[in-house]
C-alpha cells in the first residue's frame, strides 16, 4: 500500500513540476505548491456538482498517510542537513550572535505574542480556543522555512549577510520551535504552565542534547570520509549520518532537527574542504541537491493536496485573515524592529528589517505539527489556521520577496 501511494506521490509531484517549469514558470517549490491547490480546489468544485468520486478517493488516500510522520519522521532530517551542508560555517561565525538572537530569543517572543494575540482575538469573533492551544498555535507558527526564500534572495542578488542570517535563522529556529511546541503542549490538560526550570531544562535536553550529538555524529562521520577516496561508500556514510543521527535523537529524546543542521555544517565545511576529493565533493553535493529537490518538491505537493481536508468554514477564514495580520506583527516586532534599529552594529544592509520581516515564510514544518495534536474542535480550528498562513506567506510573501529584496536592499549585482 504504501508502495502504491509512494509511487503515485512521485508521479504527481514530476507532473506537475514539469507542468510548472513548461507553462507557468514559477519558483518550483511555490508552483508545485500552487498547482496542488487548484487540484484541491477543483475536486471540491466537483463534489459540490455531484461528482464527489474524485474528491472522496484523494482524501482516502490522504488520510492514510500520516503528514506529520513523514515530515518529521522522514523529510526532515534529509532537508535540514541539505540546507545546513550548502552554509559556509566560516560565514556564519560572522553573524553567530544576529542569528542565535532571532532564532532563539525572536522565536520565543514571537510564539508568545501571537499566542497571546490569538487568545484576545478568538473572542471578538465569537469563538473560543484554550490558552495552552493557542501558544501551541504560536510555537508551531514561529518557525520560518528557508526553502523558498533562499532561492529567490540568491536570484534577486541579496548580499551574502542577509542570506546568511535569513537562512541560519531559519535553520536553527526550525529547532527552538519544536522545543517551544513541546512544552506548549505540555499545557494541554494541564491547569498550570511549565515552570521557568522545567522549560529551562527542557530546553537544555533537546537543544543542547540535539547540539552535542551532532557534533558527535558529524565529527564521526568527518572521520570516516578522511580515510576513504570512494565517492561510493563516502555519499553512502553521509546519508548514513542522516537517518541514523535523526533517528538516534528521536531515541534519545533530543532535537532532531538542530542534531541535522550541526552535522550539515560539520559536512559541509570541514568534510568537504578537509575529507573530500574534487569528485567526491561534486557527487556528494549532486545527490543532496537531488534529494533535496525532490523531498521538497513532493512536501509542497502534500500542502497543497492536504488542504482537502481541512474544514475552511466562512467564521475560520475571517479569522484567519486576522490571524495573518497577527503573525505579520509578531514578525515585525520581534525581528524587524530590533533589526531596524540594530542594523549597523548587526552588520546587514539597509532595508534588510523589511526583507527579514515579509521574508519570514511558514512551511511544511508549521503544517505538520498542526496535524499531530490530538482530534478535537481545538485541533481543527489550529490546523485550518495554519493552513492559511502557510498558504498566505508562501504563495503571497513568497512571490513578492524577490521584489522587496530588488527595491529596498542594495544587491551585489
Amino acid at each position: 500500500m504504501m508502495l502504491d501511494i509512494s509511487g503515485s506521490l512521485l508521479a504527481l509531484t514530476a507532473l506537475l513540476a514539469y507542468v510548472n517549469r513548461k507553462f507557468i514558470g514559477l519558483p518550483p517549490m511555490i508552483g508545485v505548491m500552487g498547482i496542488a491547490l487548484l487540484l484541491s480546489a477543483a475536486l471540491l468544485l466537483m463534489e459540490a456538482l455531484g461528482f464527489g468520486m474524485l474528491r472522496n478517493m484523494e482524501a482516502s488516500i490522504l488520510k492514510s498517510i500520516n503528514f506529520s510522520e513523514v515530515l518529521m519522521q522522514g523529510m526532515l532530517s534529509v532537508l535540514l542537513f541539505a540546507g545546513a551542508m550548502h552554509v559556509d560555517l566560516s560565514e556564519l561565525k560572522a553573524y553567530r550572535w544576529q542569528v542565535a538572537a532571532l532564532a532563539v530569543l525572536g522565536t520565543t517572543a514571537s510564539m508568545l505574542i501571537v499566542g497571546f494575540g490569538l487568545w484576545f482575538l478568538f473572542p471578538l469573533a465569537g469563538m473560543a480556543l484554550p490558552l495552552s492551544y493557542c501558544l501551541l498555535f504560536g510555537a508551531l507558527i514561529a518557525p520560518t522555512d528557508p526553502i523558498a526564500v533562499t532561492g529567490i534572495l540568491k536570484s534577486a542578488g541579496a548580499p551574502e549577510s542577509l542570506e546568511i542570517v535569513i537562512s541560519g535563522e531559519s535553520l536553527f529556529n526550525d529547532g527552538v520551535g519544536i522545543v517551544l511546541f513541546s512544552l506548549a503542549a505540555g499545557m494541554i490538560g494541564s491547569d498550570s504552565a511549565p515552570s521557568l526550570s522545567h522549560g529551562a531544562a527542557l530546553l537544555l535536553r533537546e537543544a543542547g542534547g540535539g547540539i552535542a550529538l551532532g557534533l558527535v555524529t558529524g565529527y564521526a562521520a568527518y572521520v570516516l570520509l578522511k580515510t576513504l577516496d570512494s565517492y561510493h561508500e563516502e555519499v553512502l556514510i553521509t546519508l548514513a549520518a542522516v537517518i541514523g543521527g535523526y533517528a538516534l535523537a528521536n531515541r534519545m529524546h533530543v532535537s532532531g532537527p538542530l542534531a541535522m543542521v550541526v552535522v550539515g555544517l560539520i559536512i559541509g565545511n570541514h568534510g568537504r574542504q578537509r575529507a573530500m576529493s574534487d569528485q567526491t565533493r561534486r557527487s556528494v553535493d549532486m545527490f543532496w541537491e537531488l534529494l533535496d529537490s525532490i523531498f521538497n518538491a513532493a512536501l509542497f505537493v502534500l500542502i497543497g493536496l492536504e488542504a482537502i481536508l481541512i474544514s475552511f468554514t466562512r467564521e475560520r477564514m475571517l479569522v484567519g485573515l486576522g490571524v495573518i495580520m497577527l503573525t505579520l506583527a509578531a514578525r515585525w516586532l520581534t525581528i524587524g524592529v530590533p533589526i531596524a534599529l540594530l542594523r549597523q552594529h548587526a552588520g546587514l544592509p539597509q532595508g534588510a528589517w523589511q526583507v527579514l520581516t515579509w521574508g519570514g515564510l511558514r512551511g511544511g514544518i508549521s503544517v505538520a505539527l498542526a496535524l499531530s495534536l490530538p482530534a478535537g474542535t481545538e485541533r481543527d480550528i489550529v490546523v485550518t489556521m495554519t493552513y492559511i498562513v502557510v498558504v498566505f506567506s508562501i504563495l503571497v510573501q513568497g512571490l513578492s520577496i524577490g521584489r522587496v529584496v530588488r527595491r529596498l536592499v542594495p544587491c551585489d549585482k
